[in-house]
């Protein structure tokens, strides 16, 4: 099927909808410039100093470096905050947006990303589920109790040339311990999943609604790889069982169950030129 047939079809279903499922990957930040942490080498590029050290981001992305080597899981999460609060979300983003308020039963965004992205392109943060946590909220290491709080008002200094947090490092507001973000990391039996379990309910909350009521879906998925599938995985289980149309825009990742729509192209790309389409331009 040619690209411009793909793109009719998902314009169309939008159209259609009366709600939307906005699911996204990382992919869809790369556009607004964030970094691809596809394979060890776009990881060693992004950070020169652990790649220094040999690590991968299954490695890095551990919560013993807080305990192991604080400044060092610091610089590593610090720089990434840093970063994130630095990054203006592509076009793609507001697109999203305006197609997805113009729906009567409005929308819901699913995320395996912790960058705060769909918050600061102004999509509504109790429309949200963040499944793997936000780096924009902090929690205590041990943990000694399950407070998870905002950290807008926290800085974190790094020292690119050694590549280690300089003091004071973030700190539980409770034991004065070194915190950490509140993501899910690997070999994590110490997240605490509270705030990301509320995310869920309001979202499980929404798709009864839609079903009681029957109204149209559309699943727009954008930038899930397969390396960690959680994304694509609750696209393809929410359109089996809402019988929505699937859009999946990905340049590489783009295969689709029999009867949904594949769009082989990148995120901002795809969602500008579904949106160009419904705009009849």
């Amino acid at each position: 099927m040619e690209v411009s047939e793909s793109i009719a079809q998902a314009a169309e279903a939008i159209a259609n909808a009366d709600a939307l499922l906005i699911t996204a990957g990382a992919g869809i930040g790369v556009d607004s410039g964030l970094p691809d942490f596809r394979g060890n080498q776009g990881f060693w590029q992004a950070y020169p100093p652990i790649a220094q050290l040999g690590l991968s981001f299954t490695d890095m992305a551990n919560p013993s470096w807080f305990e192991q080597k604080p400044r060092l899981a610091w610089a590593f999460y610090g720089h990434r905050l840093n970063l994130y609060r630095r990054t203006t979300p592509h076009t793609g983003f507001t697109q999203l947006l305006e197609l997805a308020r113009s729906k009567r039963n409005e929308y819901f965004v699913f995320t395996s990303n912790v960058d705060g992205q769909f918050q600061k392109a102004g999509f509504d943060v109790e429309r949200i589920e963040e499944c793997h946590g936000s780096i924009h909220h902090f929690q205590c290491c041990r943990p000694c109790n399950t407070t998870i709080w905002d950290a807008g008002h926290i800085k974190v200094d790094v020292d690119e040339e050694t590549f280690e947090a300089r003091d004071p490092l973030p700190r539980c507001i409770r034991c004065n311990t070194v915190a950490r973000p509140n993501i899910l990391m690997f070999g994590d039996w110490a997240w605490i999943a509270d705030r990301t379990d509320q995310q869920s309910r309001r979202l499980r909350d929404w798709l009864k609604q839609l079903n009681r009521e029957r109204r149209r879906l559309a699943v727009v998925e954008v930038g899930a790889g397969q390396a960690v599938p959680t994304v694509r995985m609750k696209s393809e289980a929410v359109a089996d069982m809402s019988n929505a149309k699937l859009i999946r825009i990905n340049p590489r990742d783009y295969s689709v169950p029999r009867g949904q729509i594949a769009l082989p192209l990148g995120g901002a790309e795809g969602v500008e030129q579904v949106y160009a389409q419904i705009q009849g331009k």
